[in-house]
């Protein structure tokens, strides 16, 4: 498994905002222009805002540490025009380091979401992956009042869940590393994997 992705319990990645085993994620309905996202710790405090740019034919995602968008955290970006099958480069905006990739699988997302997690090499190292195709189709095709699901895998290794809340007014979703007890998974793709798939999926509910 790439390195890329091992965010070792000594790294300084692991402590602050970004060692947090559990966060919620509430989205804002009713933004005129854009989509904005309030990610908040175990502790209830807000540990990132995310914002995306209104108007741009590439989607364009910012991961801040407040709603004062002074400090940049991650940028998300589509390398071309939306469509299905879509790559977005996700990469640290303190250091402009590139922390990899994640990849929509287009026709096969259409029953059921898939997405590729990719090294800064472009490589496959795993998958995030909606529950169940039953339930996908349900959603698609009866109701989107059944709440989405995901689960996040590096190789055979669990590394987050992604449960959305029945709420038909307010978005909120719970995400979960706390599986992943090796810290396998850079906190920083999977808080961009969290907001791609609100950005995202989210168009769908």
């Amino acid at each position: 498994m790439s390195t890329a992705f091992q965010s070792p319990s000594s790294s300084p990645l692991a402590l602050g905002r970004f060692g947090q085993k559990r966060y919620t994620i509430r989205r804002k309905f009713f933004k005129l222009f854009g989509g904005a996202f309030h990610i908040y710790d175990e502790a209830g405090t807000l540990a990132f805002y995310s914002k995306m740019k209104a108007f741009k034919l590439k989607e364009d995602l910012r991961v801040y540490s407040d709603e004062d968008m002074r400090e940049e955290l991650i940028t998300i970006k589509a390398r071309g025009i939306i469509d299905l099958g879509m790559t977005y480069d996700v990469v640290d905006a303190v250091t402009g380091k590139p922390l990899g990739a994640l990849r929509r699988k287009g026709l096969r997302s259409i029953l059921r979401d898939q997405w590729l997690v990719l090294d800064v090499n472009d490589q496959e190292v795993g998958k995030i992956e909606e529950d169940s195709m039953a339930l996908a189709l349900v959603r698609r095709f009866l109701t989107n009042l059944i709440p989405q699901s995901f689960s996040g895998a590096l190789g055979t290794n669990q590394v987050l869940a992604f449960h959305q809340r029945f709420n038909p007014f307010i978005q909120k979703i719970d995400l979960d590393f706390s599986m992943d007890e090796r810290g396998l998974l850079d906190r920083r793709l999977g808080i961009a994997a969290a907001v791609l798939l609100c950005a995202i999926e989210g168009r769908q509910q």
